[in-house]
């Protein structure tokens, strides 16, 4: 027992990363605070699904646009200056929106120019946020520290929507944006006692033309990463926008409030905690755990979609969140793990435009599904269609490598074959 739970949390012996780990985790926390709030303010002013799905679809397109440069600037940079540079920049735009909402003059433009802003710092902000991990690791701990990092996304998960459903009904909402914008603060904090000269040295890129679509290349070419790419692709598009589906699942469907939006994340975020601590220890990223995963999911999401009561679709949320940090482990160790030091910074932009990036279709898809046939039959789309494409990612990553070891196998005979004289004069 002991011994597991030390393994659980390996990562955490390093000193560098139990900072980052720290100011992670308070600004995840006033992230999700102001995301639960964010949601709640459009649906106050429009009291429209369809455009609570444009404005997160605003503030992703940042993402799908830059954060491939992102991706570059990560393997061309210094992590660490990059974070710091982004984190105090994400200060700003929540403090105009509580400004805005305490005056009473904040709009819907509004809104959207502010999730706009944040957008486009969180796509040079998460290449570098992602891919630092390694620098301050190593290899050797790097699924364990990535399972961990997940923690840090899950307790905002769990602790933001809380906060964010007390300051909304018992403050107002924007105590919530202000509470985001001091939460960078601690990020700013913990990379300022980083000590650099333990940070395992990256490899930089050198400089030169075409390098990010030298990372497209190198990803589409290499069925390990395309795999997962293409399957998280999916379940980005058709089932990852808990902003869009939950607050309707909420308010249509069980004729909540802000509350029941928070319980309903909450759920979710708990799920994912004790999920990372169930797996934190033993977890190893292969092709036949990501697929297991993936279906996982995608049945919880089905039998969430049908659940008949709150009561049931919370259990269901909470084994959601159990189900889909696996995933999301699972797939990000096999990105970094099998992308050279100098590509995984291109690699992982594409993966976080898988989840983030495909928010300007997925958020507004979403949300006109939930108005046109209804907020279960969309949850359910989405656990169906990502299965589909699990079971033919399955079968596409497991043709590679029989064709792998078949070459192998050949390559081994051949050998063999041209030894066979030599070993027959020898004899």
């Amino acid at each position: 027992m002991r011994r597991y739970f030390l393994a659980t949390f390996a990562s955490l012996h390093n000193r560098n990363f139990r900072l980052f780990f720290s100011g992670q985790t308070l600004s995840m926390v006033g992230t999700w605070t102001q995301k639960i709030t964010q949601a709640w303010l459009v649906l106050e002013l429009t009291d429209s699904g369809t455009l609570l799905g444009v404005t997160l679809a605003v503030q992703a397109v940042p993402t799908l646009l830059f954060s491939a440069w992102g991706g570059l600037l990560a393997d061309r940079l210094n992590k660490r200056r990059i974070l710091l540079c982004t984190q105090a920049a994400s200060i700003l735009p929540s403090a105009i929106l509580g400004v805005l909402t305490a005056t009473g003059n904040v709009s819907l433009w509004i809104v959207f120019v502010m999730a706009g802003v944040i957008g486009t710092v969180e796509a040079l902000d998460k290449p570098a946020r992602q891919t630092i991990l390694a620098e301050i690791v190593g290899r050797e701990h790097l699924t364990n520290a990535l399972t961990l990092n997940n923690i840090t996304v899950n307790a905002g998960k769990l602790i933001g929507p809380a906060i964010a459903g007390v300051l909304i009904t018992g403050v107002g909402m924007a105590a919530s944006f202000f509470v985001n914008a001091a939460s960078f603060g601690a990020v700013l904090l913990a990379l300022a006692f980083v000590r650099a000269d333990q940070l395992e040295p990256p490899v930089p890129a050198a400089r030169s033309k075409g390098q990010v679509r030298e990372g497209l290349k190198y990803v589409r070419t290499n069925p390990r990463l395309a795999g997962p790419l293409i399957l998280l692709t999916v379940t980005g598009l058709l089932a990852w926008e808990w902003t869009v589906t939950l607050p309707l699942l909420a308010r249509d469907v069980f004729h909540g409030d802000a509350q029941t939006v928070s319980s309903m994340f909450i759920a979710m975020g708990s799920g994912a905690i004790f999920g990372v601590l169930a797996i934190a220890g033993a977890l190893r990223a292969t092709t036949r755990r990501l697929i297991a995963a993936s279906l996982a999911f995608s049945a919880l999401l089905v039998f969430a979609a049908i659940a008949p009561v709150l009561q049931v679709t919370l259990v269901l949320l909470f084994l959601l969140g159990c189900a889909g940090v696996a995933y999301r482990v699972i797939t990000t160790s096999l990105a970094q793990l099998e992308a050279a030091p100098s590509m995984r910074g291109r690699t992982m932009s594409l993966f976080i435009i898988a989840v983030g990036g495909t928010s300007p279709v997925s958020a507004p898809l979403l949300g006109w599904l939930c108005e046109t046939v209804g907020v279960r039959s969309t949850l359910a789309i989405g656990g169906v269609g990502s299965a589909i494409v699990a079971l033919l990612v399955m079968g596409y990553m497991s043709g590679h490598d029989a064709k792998q070891v078949t070459g192998a196998q050949e390559i081994h005979d051949l050998g063999d074959k041209d030894d066979a004289p030599s070993r027959s004069a020898s004899g």
